[in-house]
Formats: C-alpha cells, structure tokens, sequence
C-alpha cells in the first residue's frame, strides 16, 4: 500500500527544484513575458507565521499558473533589509546589526523554501548589500542633479539649468523651486561666486539640503515620516513623537504631484488604495492670497479655496511652527506664545488633524492688513493649521468654517456685524447667498464659480494674489538619524554639499562601537573613526585627516527605510549587473511589474514613493516606463485565534471557561501553542511558562481538564497567537498550508485562522493520492482507457472554473471546484490517463508537491511546471442525454437515458420497448401516455 509520505514528497521537490534551478526565468524569450512580484519583507528575528505567506502563496499560484499557460515567468524575491528594527536591537544587545540581519534571513528563507514557492532565487536581493544599495546611492545622485522643468513636465540634468541661467538667468525659467527664490540676470550669475550659485541650485535640486519641520523621536534618536506614527507614537516601539526643525535631506516629490494623480487612471490597483492616493496628494483649486503685515515688512500668504468668502475674514491663524511666529510676535505675548508652541511641538501632525474638538491658540499681538477693505486683522496661532499643509496660515472666515467660528467664540475675536441672524452652520453655508458672505457689490447676485473667478481677477487687479492649484502633498524628508541605513554618497566643502563621484560607489557603512547617537546629539555615524573623504585619493580616511581641503567630512545621516525599496522591482530584472541599476535590454524585455502582491498599508508610502523615483527616472531616460506596477492586489489579513485564561481578580487563582459564571475574573492571553484542538489547556506548560504562575490554582472542569475561552485578534506576537508555518508543515505538510490559506475566503479579506479546520483539506489532499493509487493494494496505476463521458464533464467544468477563478484571483472558491471533482471521479472509479494527467497540472499551482510527485508517477521526466495548462472543451458539458424520469400512475419507478433531440413518438417507442415498462404494465394496455420532452414520462394505466 502507498501512503502520502508527504514530509518525504516535499523534501525530495524542494531539492529538486532548488538543484535544477527550475523557475529560473530568463532574460530573453519567445515566450510572453510576466511579471509576479511580491512585496519583499523585512526579514525580523520572530521568523514568518501563518498570516505572512498568504500574498505570497497567491502570487505563487498565479506565477505557476502563468508558466502553464506558456509565459515566460519572472517571479523573484529578496529582503528589506535595512531598517529600525535590527538597529534597536543592535543597541540593546551590541550585536551589528548586520549579523542580526544575515541570521532572521537565514531563517526567513528556510521557512519560505519549505512552503515551496516558485522564486527564482538567483536574482535575490537585499537592500543591505552594498552591491545592491549602491545603485540607491546612484539614484540619489541623479535626483541630486536634476531639476524639474514645469514647461515641459519633466525632469531635466542640473547642467542644462546651468547652462540656461549662464545665458538668460532665471526670471523666464519656470521650474519648481523654494518659494523665496529671488531673480537674477545672466550677467548677475555668472558674477556669483561658486558658492553661492551651489546655494541657489539647491533650491532647484530634486533633492537637496534644507532645514525642514520633522517628526523626531528622541527613544529612537531619528526622524520618522508620517506612516511610521500611530497616534502620536512612534510605530515601531510607541515612544513619543514630537515636531522639530533639523537641517534634512528632501525629496521633491511636489514637483510631481499632478503626474501621480493622473497616473492613476493607467494602473489596475484597488480603488480604496487610489482613493488614498489622491487623498494624500490632496489636489484643491482656489487663490492664493497675500495680506500685508501691519509693522512689519513682508506678507503672509494664504491658499483658500473659496477665495469669493474674502470679506468675510475676521482674523489669521498660523500655524505654531510658521516662519513668521517669532518675528512678529510682540513682547508682551512672547512668554504665552512660546509656552504654546512648545506643548504643540508634542502633538504628532496626524493627532493634530483628528483633533477637532480641542480648541486652543494663543493671539501673537500682530497684526495683518485685508487687501481689500484695508482693516487690521488680528493675527492668532492655532494648532489645528499644519505648517506642512498649504502655505501654513488660514484666512480665518467664522461665517464660512465650522472651527474658525468656533475658535472665533472661545477667544472671544468680534465677528462682523453683517453675519448677525445669518444661520453659519456648514449645512447651510454652502446654499447660502455669495452676496452675504461677500459683503461686496462686485460679486452680488453671482453663483459659487462667477464669484470665485471675479474674487480672483480682483485680488490679481490689487497684486494682492493669484489664482493657484495647491497640493496637500509635501516634499519628502530623506534623513534619518540612525546607523542601519544606506549612507550619502556626499562630503562637505565649506558647509556645501559635494558628491562622490558614481564610479567610487557603493560607498559602505563604516564600523561604529555603539549604534546610539553621540553625546553631542549627532547620528551613530557621528561615532565612526574613520568617516571622512578624500577628494584626491577618491577613498575614505580617517577623520583626524579632514583640512578641508582635500579631505572633507562626509555626510552622518543614513537614507530612510523606503529609499532601498523604491526601486528594487528593477534591480529583479538584472541583478548581477556591476555597470547599471539593470540592462537596457533586460529593462525592455521586462518593462515593470505585471502583477504585484502585498498589503494595503503601504498606500501612501513605499507605493506613492516608487511610483515617484519611477516617474523620475523615466524623465531621465533610465527606465523604459513611467509606473512601476500595472496591476495590485491587496492580499487581507489573516487573524489569531488568541487563547484566554481567566484569572480571579486579586488571586493567583484561574478558573475553567465554564466555572467562571458569577465570578469576577480578569482575561490573561495564553500562549496558543499550550491549548489542543479541544481548547484544552496544558496546565504544566502553563506554570512553567512564567515565574509568577508556577504556584497559581487552577479551578477545572469536572472531568479534570481546563478549558480556556477563544476570541479572533490580529495575530501577533503579543497576543500569543501566532501560528507557526513550519509546525503545520511538519503536521500536514506545505500542500496543505498552501490549499488551507487560500480556503479560508477570499484573498482580499481579513480572516481568522483555526488550527481546527486545517484536517479538512489534509484529508481531500490523502483523497486526492488514493484516486491515483486504487491498483491492487492500492498501488499506483492508471489505464489507457478511454474516459466516460461524466469523467470528461468533470475534467471540464474543472477546468473551466479553476481557470476563471485564478484569472479571477478567487483561490478559494478553486479548492471546493477540486474536493467535488475529486470526490466525482472516485465515486467514477476513474483510472484513465486522459483524466488523472490533466487533473494533476489543474492541481499544480496549489498543491505543487504532490502535483509534481503524481506527475512523475505518470511517466514523465521534466517538472510538471513545464506542462501545458489543460484546454477547456465546452462540448464535454454539453448535454445531448436526458435521464428521463419513468413515472407510473404518477409514481417514478426507473429512469432512462435518451437522446435530447427524439421526438414524443420516439421518446414513447424506447419507454414502451423497456423491460422494466413491461414489468409495471403487467400485461395491461396503458390508459394515456403523458411526454413532456426533457422534463418526464408518466404512464397512466
């Protein structure tokens, strides 16, 4: 008898597939290409459980399906590597993060072959591998010499704007740059010094160096971008976030704004993920309005996007990190105003933005002129304006904006008469009149999009603002102050930055003793000895070396986490080439990803990135589209089924699930893996588990056994849910992890995992083996039969649904169309080659081992991942019989089988002619002959 060894079957496929190298794609085909990409993870000490492999499992599905149908398949994989985890924990234990790294990849890889997927592992990567994140560096490089030509919508080389303010300055240029940048001649340029024209290139570079409000987590001793904060913490760690202002590096990815949003419509990705996309790039249509200072020199600018509501301004508001706060800020307010700004300095953006019941602000004692009227406007500062957000001030228009009237009447600001008895709620301001709101003659009797239009030509008329499209997206900040990153390719000459020239990269980490930052404040690269460049030699030296001549001091912060992954999906294509980030041909023949898998929380981060650096290097020629990914599913999650214990408050005393009624109790998560299939805890494991359990009491059940309640979380490591993938490969093997994932529901779904529902699927895996074991002592066989016709209107209809469920990327939906064809075919006693061959590739993207195993029992000798996709044939579900019911005085007593295009006459002729008819008659002459054609017969008699 031959049992499912499947632990054996797995082993031997794994190494097979791994010795011959069998999903290695290749670079040059005539076979069409696709593109299977998963997210890569970020590869921490704990190792995968159950919830991680479910994107992957799909896209493997998907990538073998495609090799079935006859595509070239590239479907690879590597690691995030860099990151703040492994820093952490190179500070708390003192090992390089590196060796902490290298160990949790070992692990993640030994977990992912033994689910045996598909990757082409030949082409990994990692973005803590100088070979890989020196073409980071590179790409840093190239923004650092472009800038953005607002004409033409692209990016441009920094030479060609040298070259054009050498010949006419800047005043006809029309790029994106910093907003304070002043004009100049041709004539002036080229008197400037060089430092002072690097000065001014900044303002024009892709990315460059300015002093910028950050978020900065002192426990973390780095900047975080907006993702990484939950509530006001940090993600990673939950410690408290505060705003600062730090020299950084930033991307200007402002420049590019309007392209993310209109390439949106060329991408097949989820409208919820769009949807946040466009949300987060925020594209608002309005004025932009100047209001002079009273007693000051300069302005404060203001974008609104009802422009038409401007006499209805009774004071401003700035935001508490506005540039203008200090300097016109009065003496006598000075003390409140600085009091204000450092308790807003502890409120994450994100906190501030949801908060919209607190209403706080303190008045500067400024004051600004309506361009209009010429009135004197009082001048507040409020943390409910965002610096990052707009220009950083708000027109304040109490009759128009449900806060600003609230803020209006806490501090008690007057609100002009001409609003008294006007309903100012927000339902009934947007029918309101223009006129009221107005106050002006001008625009009387106008709709919202007339007044808005003359409110701007009016406001133009004065020089008092313009009409303009503002952008809720802000630049980048590309700095973090940590040591687990990529480094700068960049020195410091007289405080400008220089950088390395590209065919002296990668520039590598240097060694530290401690990964925390230095005393002085400085990042942990502050720490390194040797950290400073030589400009002649072209290496890196000693820092006792640095003159500032030839030697120079370089660059201490380290890239963020998203610098690594923005354009790894192009490193895939050509990962060994020493001379470019990917050949030219590899990048043609490949272009971008065909179909990318991961989770939706990387809306707004690594995915908007990418698609930024894509869009970059397409401008600049050095990639051959302008998105990185065509299509994107959202793989849901999959949820632990946390165990709890339940504690007697006060007491070391735990009760079973059901002696708990009318007790107080307190519910303690319990480690999953001490509770059977029974929820039955293991009292032992239980004790052991920690000190302050060893003497506890336990109240059990009647039968002796202590149950504990269950509740569906996210499993984490936390909650002690985690399921571990190995454990369940060891039990029922990979085939069975891979088919179970996919059965729990839908792929875009959240779902709860249980251990319990598991033994379903292992079980139609063994029903699966016997059906091509069913030989004597049911040994492996099959015929050369022919197939019957109900085995070929299985094979069939399998074929047809699980391929519009891949198509479709509904996997589970695939599994039950597998257990009832199975199921079919035995109950068929099928045996034929003709059916059993095709039914094992059908399988094959699912189960792959087992697949493979059967596959080679068959008699073949390549991998079934060779095979064909099997062809539908519609004919076989065509039904040209019907099994007629033979009723008797009403009574159905056999069925018969006939052709469905006989006539009544025929039908009654094969009924009549029947021996089991003459059986029922018994001699009689029926009464009547009821035919109803396809449906029944009935014999009155």
């Amino acid at each position: 008898m031959s049992k499912y060894h499947f632990n054996d079957i797995e082993a031997k496929w794994q190494k097979y597939w791994a010795e011959n190298q069998t999903f290695n794609a290749e670079n040059k085909s005539d076979k069409p290409k696709y593109y299977v990409l998963d997210m890569f993870p970020y590869p921490s000490g704990a190792g995968l459980h159950v919830g991680h492999p479910l994107g992957y499992i799909a896209s493997d599905i998907y990538a073998r399906y495609k090799r079935h149908k006859g595509f070239n398949v590239l479907h690879p994989q590597g690691y995030d590597s860099f990151g703040l985890p492994a820093e952490q924990y190179a500070i708390q234990t003192g090992q390089h993060p590196r060796k902490t790294t290298d160990e949790n990849i070992a692990r993640y890889r030994e977990q992912l072959d033994k689910i045996g997927f598909s990757f082409d592992w030949s082409r990994e990567v990692r973005t803590s591998d100088p070979h890989y994140y020196k073409w980071t560096q590179w790409i840093f490089m190239q923004l650092f010499e472009s800038w953005y030509c607002k004409k033409y919508e692209k990016a441009m080389p920094i030479s060609e704007l040298v070259k054009l303010f050498s010949e006419e300055g800047n005043a006809r240029i029309n790029a994106e740059c910093e907003t304070n940048t002043t004009e100049f001649s041709a004539d002036e340029w080229n008197s400037f010094s060089e430092e002072r024209k690097e000065k001014i290139l900044l303002k024009y570079r892709l990315t460059y160096l300015a002093e910028t409000e950050v978020n900065w987590c002192p426990q973390l001793g780095t900047v975080l971008a907006n993702d990484e904060i939950v509530n006001g913490v940090s993600e990673r760690g939950g410690f408290p976030v505060i705003r600062k202002r730090m020299m950084q590096w930033s991307m200007r990815i402002t420049a590019y704004a309007q392209r993310l949003l209109d390439g949106l419509d060329t991408i097949d990705w989820p409208q919820p993920l769009k949807d946040s996309q466009t949300n987060w790039i925020g594209r608002s249509k309005g004025a932009s309005v100047h209001f002079k200072l009273k007693d000051h020199d300069g302005s404060i600018e203001v974008f609104t996007t009802r422009p038409d509501t401007i006499y209805g301004v009774s004071f401003m508001t700035l935001a508490p990190e506005h540039e203008l706060v200090d300097r016109i800020t009065t003496m006598e307010q000075r003390f409140e105003v600085s009091k204000y700004i450092e308790a807003t300095a502890k409120r994450s953006e994100r906190e501030r933005m949801a908060d919209v019941k607190t209403i706080s602000g303190v008045f500067t004692g400024a004051y600004a002129i309506h361009p209009f009227s010429g009135e004197v406007i009082p001048i507040w500062i409020g943390d409910y304006v965002l610096a990052g957000y707009g220009t950083g001030a708000v027109m304040s228009v109490p009759c128009g904006d449900q806060r600003d009237y609230d803020f209006a009447k806490h501090f008690n600001i007057p609100i002009p008469n001409i609003f008294e008895g006007v309903d100012i709620s927000e339902e009934a301001f947007s029918d309101k009149d223009t006129s009221i709101i107005a106050n002006s003659d001008f625009l009387n009797g106008l709709n919202y999009a007339e007044a808005t239009q003359k409110a701007i030509e009016a406001l133009e008329a004065k020089n008092a603002g313009e009409g303009k499209i503002n952008y809720r997206l802000r630049d980048a900040v590309f700095s973090r102050q940590r040591y687990w990153g990529e480094p700068f390719p960049v020195y410091y000459k007289n405080g400008l930055p220089k950088l390395i020239d590209a065919k002296h990269l990668p520039l590598t980490l240097p060694e530290v003793e401690k990964y925390l930052p230095t005393e002085d404040g400085e990042p942990p690269l502050g720490r390194a000895d040797v950290w400073a460049w030589d400009a002649k030699q072209f290496k890196v030296v000693s820092n006792q070396l640095i003159d500032n001549e030839t030697v120079f001091p370089l660059e201490l912060n380290t890239m963020p986490g998203w610098a690594g992954s923005s354009c790894y999906m192009f490193r895939y294509m050509d990962p060994h080439n020493t001379k470019a980030l990917a050949s030219k041909a590899a990048m043609e023949y490949w272009e971008n990803v065909d179909l990318y898998v991961g989770g939706s929380e990387h809306a707004t981060g690594h995915l908007l990135y990418s698609r930024f650096w894509v869009k970059f290097l397409f401008d600049r020629g050095f990639l051959p589209v302008e998105e990185p990914f065509k299509k994107l599913i959202n793989q849901g999650m999959i949820l632990g089924e946390s165990a709890f214990v339940h504690r007697l408050e006060g007491e070391n005393v735990f009760v079973s699930k059901s002696k708990i009624s009318g007790r107080a109790t307190q519910p303690i998560h319990a480690d999953v893996s001490f509770v059977n299939l029974q929820n039955e805890l293991d009292i032992n494991a239980f004790k052991n588990w920690r000190e302050d359990y060893k003497d506890a009491e336990f109240i059990t059940e009647d039968d002796g056994t202590f149950k504990v309640s269950r509740e569906v979380e996210k499993m984490s490591k936390s909650k002690y849910n985690v399921v571990n993938p190995d454990s369940i490969c060891k039990d029922y093997g990979a085939d069975t992890l891979r088919m179970y994932e996919m059965f729990l529901g839908p792929l875009e779904q959240a779902k709860p995992w249980n251990t319990a529902g598991i033994t379903g699927v292992h079980s139609f895996l063994k029903k699966l083996w016997k059906l091509y074991h069913t030989g004597p002592d049911e040994s492996f066989g099959f015929s050369y039969e022919a197939p019957t016709k109900n085995n070929l209107k299985t094979l069939h209809k399998t074929i047809k649904k699980v391929q519009e469920d891949i198509e479709n990327f509904s996997f589970n939906t695939s599994v039950s169309t597998f257990m009832i064809a199975v199921n079919e075919l035995t109950t068929q006693k099928c045996t034929t080659k003709d059916i059993l061959e095709p039914l094992a590739i059908l399988i094959s993207p699912y189960a792959p081992h087992i697949a493979e195993e059967l596959w080679e029992k068959l008699g073949h000798r390549e991998s079934i991942s060779t095979a064909a996709f099997p062809k539908f044939d519609a004919s076989h579900l065509v039904e040209n019989t019907k099994e007629y019911p033979v009723s008797f005085n009403g009574k159905m007593r056999f069925t018969l089988e006939l052709p469905l295009d006989l006539s009544k006459d025929d039908i009654e002729a094969a009924v009549m002619s029947h021996e089991k008819t003459a059986h029922y008659l018994e001699g009689r002459t029926p009464k009547k002959i009821i035919i109803v054609p396809g449906k029944i017969v009935n014999i009155v008699g």
